[in-house]
């Protein structure tokens, strides 16, 4: 099992002492740091200013949004930033969801699977740079032709040679069908919201598309599954608990229309269908504090870690016997330490 630290997007600003935790964290042998993004801080900047002042730790995206960036802006600024690290990024990668997609960044939602294939697709085209890049689409078509455009547009190639051609592709996923994808055409799965429980689902559809998988890439048995696990250490478990709630009420209540958020679904699957209903009612209904209220701690238990250290030391273990092969710690500097000395 191999460890990261994810720090996720930034509300008001930075997250204090950030700098210094990474540099801790590479310290203690946390082989990676996380960034992500919704609709503020980015996904990339961060890692390249912390980057610039560690020197082994892995660079990630947890996750970097598909329509944030046409693909070949997105190989661009993992190519550069690969070269600036001495070879330590890694790509994640989702579609987020459609209130984000068509709210935020005025792209069309329908079809992200394909969305997503012809995106990989690109991506690999342009990291490896054996050709000029051309793509048929119908998504995302490379060059673009037709009604709109001056029809001058060339399949082009990176004047950037890669300082390594094959980038690690990890895809966040959810559901099963983007699970079984992310086998097939990526290097790593990026589950949010897992529990151990879910286990054998998960084997299963990892399998579906290993039998998929283009022979060209990585074989299998490298492929990566990285986890972001809430960690709160405190004597008090119930405290510990109090501290994940507003997390997990906003995601399964907030993060998406009733109808059509992905985590609410993630959630139900894992056995709480009746709770995630009542904090989606509450979240949506403006009662923020009732929907926390809503989240049993038997949930949060499910997806995190929380309580005594003696008591996070015997939660690893599920994880540790599970598909998971890296766990990504969603803490404070306290949860990094503890879990340092527990591995």
């Amino acid at each position: 099992m191999d460890y990261g630290y994810m720090l996720g997007y930034w509300k008001a600003g930075p997250p204090a002492g950030a700098l210094e935790t990474v540099q801790e964290a590479e310290l203690l042998g946390f082989d990676s740091v996380w960034t992500a993004e919704a609709y503020g801080s980015d996904a990339f900047t961060p890692l390249a200013w912390w980057g610039s002042s560690t020197s082994t730790i892995k660079l990630a995206t947890g996750i970097a949004q598909l329509s944030a960036r046409t693909p070949a802006a997105t190989a661009m600024a993992a190519m550069t930033l690969d070269h600036l690290s001495g070879g330590r990024v890694i790509l994640g990668l989702g579609v987020s969801g459609p209130q984000v997609v068509e709210g935020w960044y005025g792209q069309a939602f329908p079809k992200p699977l394909a969305r997503t294939r012809e995106y990989v697709g690109i991506l690999r085209d342009v990291m490896a740079r054996e050709a000029p890049v051309s793509a048929p689409g119908p998504q995302l078509p490379l060059p673009r032709t037709g009604e709109g455009t001056t029809g001058l547009g060339k399949p082009l190639m990176s004047t950037l040679h890669p300082l390594r051609q094959h980038i690690p592709i990890h895809l966040a996923a959810e559901g099963p069908k983007n699970t079984s994808l992310a086998a097939e055409i990526a290097d790593g799965w990026l589950p949010f919201l897992f529990s151990p429980a879910n286990d054998a689902e998960a084997r299963s559809l990892l399998a579906e598309g290993f039998a998929k998988r283009d022979p060209g890439l990585p074989d299998a048995e490298a492929f990566e599954v990285s986890v972001p696990v809430p960690i709160v250490v405190d004597q008090d478990v119930e405290a510990a608990a109090d501290r994940l709630r507003p997390m997990i009420a906003l995601y399964v209540g907030g993060m998406g229309a009733k109808g059509a958020n992905f985590h609410f679904d993630a959630v139900a699957r894992l056995g709480f269908e009746a709770e995630c209903l009542e904090i989606q009612e509450h979240y949506l209904a403006g009662r923020k504090a009732e929907a926390i209220a809503a989240v049993p701690t038997r949930l949060v238990d499910e997806i995190g870690l929380i309580g005594p250290v003696q008591r996070i030391r015997d939660g690893l273990a599920r994880w540790e016997e599970s598909v998971v092969t890296r766990i990504l710690v969603q803490g404070d500097i306290t949860a990094v330490r503890a879990v340092a000395q527990l591995r």
